[in-house]
């Protein structure tokens, strides 16, 4: 009798998490909603909503504002569930709920008592890319790690787990993606030699399911050795620390503070490690696995797929958290299951999302030259490796020598900020970097809660191009190849989306938000808001009237100058003097902007 109870309980709790992952899926459906912050599992930033269009969107105005009370730089974008609005703020992470159908009146207010004292350990500000909601609850992941589920009619705690700890240099600047009865989320601090790791909490209690590190012993990193695979072989026994000397994996980086992608049909969680620890490579010779990989996941249970490693032995923090946006295309007349990437790296990848197989590799911004290409003949030995050039090779230099003219800089020809795909074109919409830097590295010594950066850099507008620092881009992912680019003044650090309407959107770190035709590029409608953009556009219905959104806020590590009141051009990693000029164009100030047509 005992055992029956106990199976018709597993039986209830099971069908109770199929419910709510179903309700979520049926709910990411609805384009008059945005209840993730990718705007759906396969990240596309892609909405069907039409009714703003490439013809009317010249008369967009603004409907309404909203101020978030913080200064720092706003990333990520406002989540609509039915008529509330969910609006978060960079630390300390508050958490607003807006009723849509009374003029944006708060509902609630969530915020958290952090210790100040995480803010020196969180690199390049103090952001947070957004909430999520699943089951009836808002999730929060903290600056300080915490991890908290709220009432998502009420604001009051359901929840909460520390998932690190600030003192040892781990924080959160990301989102969290729930899938089916669990929540996954990651980890930061790689400037601080934190060993990164995804872990999958219980939807229902915050109790830990799965814990998976990006480096380490086998039973760490959750790997079969014989049935995991990279590019096709399996990755054999003790991968995760056989490119390492000695201990060095324990501090070694691989931090998960990237976004995250989810594939129903294969189970399948898709996420991108950061850059090995220290930024010295003479301190950690070896391909240093697995940093810098793509790594494919089993949502119930951590266990890898696959992997592909895009920078082995990173020499210039070419960090690959970016966003995994996955689709269904024909590559070579066979349709494929794809996952595409454009790493910081300056490469913009193209993979089999089921087996991993590499299908493109190909430079995003023509001025990348620290490698000459990523090799595609899979009987070469160096088969899906970048070939690095001596001279941009900050190894190679040596220790305490800088190493002048590398392209890109270390925030890459694309950071956090995430492309779009629209479905119609077939294009990847892609804001980009255009900046190059010169990096010196020298001999740093770990100490726990201490920086473990190792290099000195300056960044600067890549040298014989159009004198800015950045290009908005359209990005054919089965070819390799770019179908048009907008120049601008500086790097394009906000998210973009495409519609239905044949327009994308993105910001500026002026603060301009913009449109454009998805087809040719053409500018469509520019409109200036308080502070530079660096938080992503989305869209959603309200009373029948399409909206766009965007929060502003200049800071990330682009506007850190700015953020944190820097003013040594080495501060900020090198962002301070590379991003001067931007105190011209714009101040601090957080704030939300909605546009609509004209009643």
């Amino acid at each position: 009798m005992k055992r029956l109870l106990i199976s018709a309980t597993m039986l209830s709790i099971c069908a109770g998490s199929a419910y709510a992952d179903a309700n979520l899926q049926k709910m990411m459906d609805d384009p008059n909603q945005w209840v993730i912050q990718t705007g759906d599992y396969k990240n596309q930033r892609y909405s069907k909503l039409d009714q703003i269009n490439k013809d009317n969107v010249k008369d967009l105005q603004v409907a309404w504002t909203f101020s978030t009370g913080v200064l720092r730089g706003h990333e990520g974008s406002p989540l609509v569930i039915g008529d509330v609005m969910y609006v978060h703020t960079p630390f300390p992470n508050i958490v607003y709920a807006l009723d849509l159908k009374n003029d944006g009146k708060i509902i609630w207010k969530y915020e958290p008592k952090q210790d100040p004292n995480v803010i020196p350990v969180m690199c390049c500000d103090t952001v947070n890319r957004g909430v999520a909601y699943a089951d009836g609850k808002i999730i929060l992941h903290q600056a300080d790690t915490t991890v908290v589920a709220l009432d998502a009619k009420t604001g009051e705690v359901i929840w909460s787990v520390v998932n690190g700890d600030p003192s040892k240099g781990e924080t959160n600047t990301a989102t969290v993606m729930p899938v089916k009865d669990k929540v996954i989320v990651g980890i930061s601090g790689g400037e601080f030699g934190v060993r990164g790791s995804v872990t999958a909490y219980n939807l229902k209690d915050g109790t830990q399911a799965w814990r998976a590190y990006s480096m380490g012993p086998d039973s760490d990193i959750l790997v079969d050795p014989e049935k995991t695979t990279v590019l096709g072989k399996p990755v054999g026994k003790d991968s995760g620390m056989n490119t390492w000397e000695g201990d060095q994996w324990k501090i070694g980086g691989g931090t998960t503070w990237g976004w995250y992608s989810y594939d129903a049909d294969e189970n399948l969680i898709y996420y991108g490690t950061g850059n090995p620890s220290t930024w010295n490579p003479t301190q950690r010779p070896g391909d240093n696995r697995w940093s810098m990989t793509i790594m494919a996941r089993d949502a119930d249970t951590g266990m890898a797929r696959w992997f592909y490693q895009m920078t082995p032995h990173d020499e210039w923090d070419y960090d690959g958290i970016n966003e995994m946006i996955l689709t269904e295309q024909k590559i070579d007349g066979k349709d494929r299951k794809l996952l595409t990437h454009f790493d910081r790296n300056g490469f913009g990848y193209t993979l089999d999302r089921v087996t991993g197989e590499l299908l493109v590799a190909e430079k995003y911004d023509p001025a990348v030259n620290w490698a000459t290409e990523v090799v595609m003949d899979k009987n070469s030995d160096q088969y899906g490796r970048p070939q690095v050039v001596a001279k941009y090779s900050t190894e190679q230099n040596g220790e305490d020598v800088n190493s002048t003219g590398i392209c890109p800089a270390a925030l890459g020809s694309k950071d956090q900020q995430p492309a779009s795909y629209s479905p119609k074109t077939g294009l990847f919409y892609v804001p980009t970097n255009h900046v190059c830097m010169d990096y010196e590295p020298f001999h740093v010594a770990y100490t726990a809660g201490q920086p473990y950066v190792g290099a000195t850099l300056a960044m600067y507008p890549a040298p014989d191009s159009h004198g800015g620092m950045g290009n908005f881009i359209a990005w054919d992912n089965t070819e390799g190849k770019i179908k048009w680019s907008i120049p601008e003044q500086f790097s394009v650090w906000s998210g973009a989306l495409a519609t239905a309407g044949d327009i994308v959107f993105y910001g500026t770190l002026e603060g301009y938000l913009k449109a454009v035709d998805s087809n040719t590029g053409k500018e469509l409608y520019k409109f200036k808001t308080p502070s530079g953009i660096i938080g992503n556009v989305m869209t959603y219905t309200s009373g029948g009237q399409q909206y766009v959104a965007v929060l502003s806020g200049v800071g990330g590590w682009a506007g850190i100058g700015l953020a944190a009141g820097l003013t040594n051009p080495n501060d900020g990693l090198g962002a301070v003097g590379g991003y001067a000029a931007l105190s011209d164009y714009t101040a601090l100030g957080g704030q939300l902007t909605v546009f609509k047509l004209p009643n």
